[in-house]
């Protein structure tokens, strides 16, 4: 803030101006409300629903959710369990929460681990042009190959290794998370190259490179800072992907043991009974509906407002 004149000017930064884009976009500012309210519920849920997750009480299998009882007031239903159990007993809700969890850790970590492939392949294929044949024929390569039937092979040849080292839930964990990283970083790395390859001709970074900037500081203070915007919008649909493959794995049973539950699991327990208790698969189902739909919508107020051309209309 400066004052000239006896008048007061104020100075904005740039992420005050992306920050007033983005809250223009509704579905964005729906998509993060969202996205935090699930991320508290499955964070804080445990110590506000304490109920076992893992808990049996056969004597109380089946029950309806509590809602049953507006238009069945003889249904096997209550407050006890809100959302109703499973065919062993277990609370629905309970459940969800500890899916969620466990859900939302993956997600959030294979995001992360394919970000940091993707940038670094992107960034170092579009700066240095010796390694730029390499390493995009390279990403078209891995582009190429069914990411499916290969997720299904990894996970079959690497999963009792992984849980006799770590134990069946954190080596199920690290395998799932490993095989969705290093299978989804390749559109990462092309947009945030491409990025990289007009900013190696911009004034500022000539300039810099004239005056005998080394490599490692170039990239580090001019170009990660610039191509920031394409690397928070593929965080964003890297979250979503993440999350879906988790559910279709755990869909498949090849993600964690069947007493660890996901949404995914949870899924895939449900639809044997899926006709006499739909409920069992709305809610697992509704529940990454909304988180992966509410991840696109952020990812697309963030590409609106972290691009120059719209700021600002």
């Amino acid at each position: 803030m400066a004052a000239e004149g006896g008048s007061r000017i104020v100075t904005r930064s740039q992420w005050w101006d992306v920050w007033d884009q983005f809250r223009r976009h509704r579905g964005a500012m729906i998509g993060a409300a969202f996205l935090i309210f699930i991320t508290l519920f499955v964070i804080f849920g445990p110590w506000i629903w304490r109920v076992d997750p893992g808990a049996l009480d056969i004597r109380n299998k089946d029950w309806r959710p509590v809602y049953f009882l507006l238009w069945n007031g003889e249904a096997k239903a209550g407050f006890a369990h809100p959302l109703g159990t499973d065919n062993l007993g277990r609370d629905t809700l309970a459940n969800l929460i500890q899916g969620g969890r466990v859900s939302m850790a993956v997600g959030w970590a294979a995001m992360l681990l394919s970000l940091i492939l993707g940038t670094a392949i992107g960034v170092l294929a579009g700066y240095f042009r010796a390694l730029d044949g390499l390493l995009m024929r390279f990403t078209d390569l891995v582009l190429a190959l069914p990411i499916l039937p290969l997720l299904l092979v990894m996970m079959l040849l690497f999963r009792e290794p992984l849980r006799g080292a770590f134990g069946p839930e954190a080596g199920i964990f690290i395998l799932i998370v490993t095989v969705i990283g290093i299978t989804s970083w390749m559109q990462a790395a092309r947009i945030v190259r491409g990025d990289v390859l007009a900013l190696k001709e911009r004034e500022f970074v000539l300039a810099s490179r004239s005056i005998g900037t080394p490599a490692h500081r170039m990239i580090g203070r001019h170009i990660l800072p610039n191509v920031m915007s394409p690397i928070m919008v593929s965080a964003t649909l890297g979250l979503a992907n993440a999350i879906i493959t988790e559910s279709a794995l755990s869909f498949l049973g090849l993600g964690f043991p069947s007493d660890f539950p996901t949404w995914g699991k949870l899924l895939f327990d449900s639809v044997d009974r899926m006709a006499d208790y739909p409920e069992r698969v709305i809610w697992p189902g509704l529940a990454i509906s909304l988180t992966v739909l509410s991840v696109n919508y952020i990812g697309d107020g963030l590409r609106d407002a972290l691009d120059p051309r719209i700021r600002g209309q």
